[in-house]
């Protein structure tokens, strides 16, 4: 038999080839995700779209994420995470040949739901790579795992790049391409697996909604999902807004989206990492203040003030400079990618046996938030005519969330000092 060292070494090994495969097939996976945050700007002149109907575009990956999400993360415990992984990959490469051939609305619309299946590999994945590692270094390898969001990035550059050059139909082709090859390496490199131990019995809806009710797991999925649904919304948003508020091009205005993306994404593993040394809540909560205080100041709308002088009206004009307005989205960004770290090994690290299944409750959570805010952004934007508004949403949204985990927290804490054995 082997000795724990030599089990903890193996562990250590497999990790160092499956992170990075699973880190891979996320950054493709989110790109595909995101596609339509700049190819949809492209759709919207081509296809006369109206504010709504671009919203509900840009939200159909995330609704169809949050309805795979909790099955997913049962196939992995069922048939095993790497098994489903390859599922999703080769739905998104069916969808990515799909899209060179569709030309209507609700073409686009079909295809942008199958791009929901990268919210499977995500559920997937997380139970593949929590399955490989030991609890102390949980919160920076979920952390890594997660800062594969930054494929989101691709398509903001992809998209510009192939438009100039030839037509963005283009990256459909470059995406297809890197997912047939990212999944001839998972088959060759890993090997296949049993199924979770346990998995092997049904689960009822009853018994999910007693395991999501366990302790604070439920509330502290929702926050989660606020703050990564508040994430998700606005990377899909930023580029029509930078576009249109500073009459940027698209490509320029995709390059400026690219700072809260990447930056935030990255920020996931900075938010793990120092959730395992000073603890989740003390991190999630610093992180959250910052991102108020940045969606503060972005809520101001450009505005015009005239002030009645002595002898004439002066005119005082207040709007943010593109240099400040991209440096606050830069720490917006940070501060909300490193509250999702933090928030997302809070959860996975009370319920690790569980751990495919709770990454369907937070996808669930965050898609649903994620689908909801696009729309909620179009309206808004066609019906008060105000484009900072999408701020102010935010703002709201995440300072309640803000308050509450602050409550429960404390809540927590005294509960745990009274009562120290439970």
């Amino acid at each position: 038999m082997q000795t724990r060292l030599e089990q903890d070494d193996d562990k250590l090994a497999s990790l160092v080839v499956i992170l990075p495969l699973a880190v891979t097939g996320f950054v493709v996976a989110a790109g595909c995700w995101t596609l339509f945050a700049v190819a949809g700007v492209h759709l919207r002149a081509d296809l006369a779209l109206s504010s709504l109907q671009f919203g509900i575009l840009l939200a159909a990956p995330m609704a169809v994420s949050a309805v795979l999400a909790v099955p997913a993360g049962l196939a992995a415990q069922r048939f095993g995470a790497r098994a489903v992984m390859l599922a999703c990959l080769a739905g998104l490469a069916m969808c990515m040949g799909l899209l060179l051939l569709v030309d209507s609305f609700y073409g686009y619309l079909l295809v942008a739901g199958g791009l929901g299946l990268a919210g499977g590999f995500y559920s997937a994945g997380l139970q593949f790579v929590v399955s490989h590692c030991k609890p102390k270094r949980l919160g920076l390898v979920l952390g890594v795992f997660g800062a594969g969001v930054t494929g989101a990035g691709f398509s903001y550059y992809l998209v510009p790049l192939f438009h100039d050059a030839f037509s963005w139909q283009g990256v459909p082709l470059a995406y297809l391409i890197v997912l047939l090859l990212v999944i001839a390496l998972l088959v060759m490199l890993t090997d296949p697996e049993s199924s979770e131990s346990g998995a092997d019995r049904p689960w009822s809806v009853g018994q999910m909604v007693r395991i999501l009710r366990r302790g604070r797991s439920l509330p502290l999925t929702a926050y989660f999902g606020v703050v990564a649904g508040s994430f998700f919304a606005l990377a899909l948003w930023l580029p029509d807004f930078l576009s249109a508020q500073f009459g940027l091009s698209l490509d320029a205005g995709a390059r400026q989206a690219q700072w809260f993306v990447i930056p935030g994404a990255l920020a996931q593993i900075l938010g793990g990492g120092l959730a395992d040394r000073f603890g989740s809540a003390r991190v999630a909560t610093r992180s959250l203040v910052l991102c108020l205080v940045a969606l503060a100041v972005l809520s101001y709308p450009p505005m015009t003030l005239f002030v009645r002088g002595v002898d004439e009206i002066i005119t005082v004009e207040f709007a943010l400079p593109l240099m400040i307005e991209g440096s606050l989205i830069l720490v917006l960004g940070v501060a909300m990618g490193s509250a999702m770290g933090s928030l997302q090994r809070m959860v996975i690290l009370v319920n690790r046996a569980e751990a495919a299944l709770f990454a369907g409750f937070l996808l669930v959570s965050a898609c649903s938030v994620a689908f909801v805010l696009p729309v909620l952004f179009g309206a808004v934007n066609q019906w008060l005519g105000v484009r900072t508004a999408v701020f102010m949403i935010l703002f709201l949204l995440l300072s309640s969330s803000l308050l509450m985990f602050a409550r429960d927290t404390r809540r927590e804490e005294r509960r745990t000092l009274l009562h120290p054995g439970i």
